[in-house]
């Protein structure tokens, strides 16, 4: 089987800081915790350093979820918002600032859209819109100027054997937050995982 664990655990998370390289990051993102009994999920750098992890202690879905680095250290926490009707949910930097608000794109016209994220209490920054398929691990996130951003694939073995919806790439532009690409990762997966 294609290797698809870290080597060993870094003390320290160079994906946290935002990007300056002229060249997009690539993770690999499996959608399975390394602590046995849990679900999670488990996100390595192009180096098979482990950089991210989330571990779910119950398998079902959560109104809160925390996104760790490899020391355990929380990075960003996403909490579904009580009591509404609709698919919405809030992105805290860590586990207390919150950082952006995200909700589901109802319509009833077919639609290529999935989600909408943008800045809470009425902070100005940048808007991001969710287009693709989360089930086919085919998505693409735009910024308000309709640039790619973060790219969601499929990820397929040496020799084209695919992982399956399980284990997926994570391909993020410079300038763009990794930890925040994986929160994203982690809300899509919150409004339309299957399991």
């Amino acid at each position: 089987m294609t290797k698809i664990y870290p080597n060993s655990p870094t003390s320290q998370s160079p994906a946290l800081d935002i990007a300056v390289d002229s060249e997009p990051s690539s993770f690999t993102v499996w959608r399975k915790s390394l602590l046995f009994n849990c679900s999670g999920f488990t996100v390595f750098d192009a180096k098979g350093e482990l950089v991210f992890r989330v571990d779910n202690y119950s398998f079902s879905k959560r109104t809160e979820i925390v996104l760790m680095d490899a020391a355990g250290k929380s990075v960003f926490t996403v909490r579904r918002k009580r009591l509404t009707l609709l698919d919405h949910w809030r992105i805290f930097e860590g586990e207390e600032r919150r950082r952006f608000s995200a909700r589901k794109h109802l319509t009833l016209l077919p639609s290529k859209v999935l989600a909408h994220v943008t800045p809470c209490g009425g902070e100005k920054g940048p808007i991001y819109c969710v287009e693709g398929s989360f089930s086919h691990r085919s998505c693409v996130v735009y910024d308000e100027l309709r640039r790619p951003v973060l790219e969601i694939q499929r990820k397929e073995a040496i020799g084209g054997v695919a992982f399956g919806g399980d284990v997926f790439r994570l391909i993020v532009q410079p300038g763009f937050d990794s930890g925040l690409a994986m929160a994203i990762v982690i809300l899509l997966e919150q409004m339309f995982g299957a399991r």
